[in-house]
């Protein structure tokens, strides 16, 4: 079987079943495991993220919408000439990755037309039935049904943990800044099962955009601010814009320095890695019950004594390696 995947999500969702064999085509933001950086490219973001402010990727991609451009290119070549049995792609966000619509259009002139999968998972159990999905689309239902099973141990165990504590501080998840954006769909799952009350967005609601004042009168007692394809180095670009807000130096988190940056990865995409990202958010949440958790790199803790009268400019010195590790470097793309 030949399987495109034009989704991280997917991508990693197919290796985590052994797949990654039969993978002869990604997108050019599949970039774990390691394996799948070395596959061809067939969607291409118009817009480098990494490469612009989250208020210049806003402009950019706004101008191409209303020129009527796509925000994605399709190597429709590459697809005519290696056409693949399955292709996997999604429907929840057209900022994010490549959309449905545009994908089956572009197959479905193909001499052979392959099935293609969409995969729209917004809570944290529609993600293990994702897997599920692609497991049976692509001949692999065991193997899916044992990582459902591992998967949901792993759920059950912070579950059990957490029996041991009443507490819960009031937590607050940031997927975009200017504009503020909150992630929703799986996230509001990630928050409440890692251990912390936030009763304002609700599990599978959609990302929405958000006022400034909305994160001040939650006055949350935990920030997390895991942008949406953004690594550290690229929250520690955007935080300053934070900082500047009026209302930043009352937050109860942003006093006790319980404002943290996360790597992305581990939120913004529905696979097998979001329940590290729910394992991070546990340890994040009570640092007392859990250890051990947190991958080498993948978050940053504000120092609240360094923050103290520090202008927003240099508030990304105030962030250090948390738990006290150096952060992981980024392994480049493969031409």
């Amino acid at each position: 079987m030949k399987i495109c995947s034009l989704l991280p999500s997917g991508t990693e969702i197919l290796f985590a079943l052994g797949l990654g064999g039969q993978v002869i085509g990604v997108s050019d933001l599949c970039d774990y495991p390691v394996e799948a950086m070395s596959k061809h490219v067939v969607s291409r973001s118009k817009v480098d993220a990494s490469a612009l402010s989250s208020a210049e990727v806003e402009a950019e991609m706004r101008r191409l919408l209303e020129a009527g451009e796509e925000l994605y290119q399709l190597d429709q070549e590459w697809l005519a000439k290696n056409i693949p049995d399955v292709v996997l792609t999604q429907d929840l966000c057209y900022f994010c990755e490549v959309d449905a619509s545009q994908v089956i259009e572009a197959v479905d002139s193909l001499l052979h037309a392959p099935q293609v999968t969409v995969l729209q998972p917004k809570t944290l159990e529609e993600i293990l039935a994702s897997i599920k999905q692609v497991g049976a689309v692509c001949q692999a239902e065991v193997c899916a049904d044992r990582l459902v099973v591992a998967l949901q141990s792993r759920i059950d165990a912070v579950a059990a943990t957490l029996h041991q504590t009443t507490v819960r501080p009031r937590v607050f998840s940031l997927e975009g800044v200017n504009p503020l954006v909150i992630g929703g769909h799986w996230i509001p799952d990630l928050l409440r099962l890692g251990g912390g009350v936030q009763d304002k967005y609700t599990p599978g609601c959609p990302a929405q955009r958000i006022s400034w004042e909305e994160v001040v009168d939650y006055a949350p007692d935990k920030l997390y601010i895991d942008l949406c394809s953004s690594d550290l180095a690229r929250n520690m670009r955007e935080v300053p814009w934070l900082v500047a807000q009026k209302g930043w130096d009352q937050l109860p988190a942003a006093k006790s320095g319980e404002v943290y940056l996360i790597d992305h990865v581990y939120f913004s995409r529905p696979g097998p890695r979001v329940l590290q990202g729910l394992e991070i958010m546990a340890q994040l949440t009570h640092p007392a019950l859990f250890s051990g958790l947190i991958p080498e790199g993948a978050v940053a803790k504000l120092d609240p004594r360094l923050a103290l009268g520090c202008p927003p400019d240099r508030i990304a010195e105030c962030f250090k390696p948390y738990p006290g590790v150096k952060f992981g470097a980024a392994v480049p793309r493969s031409p």
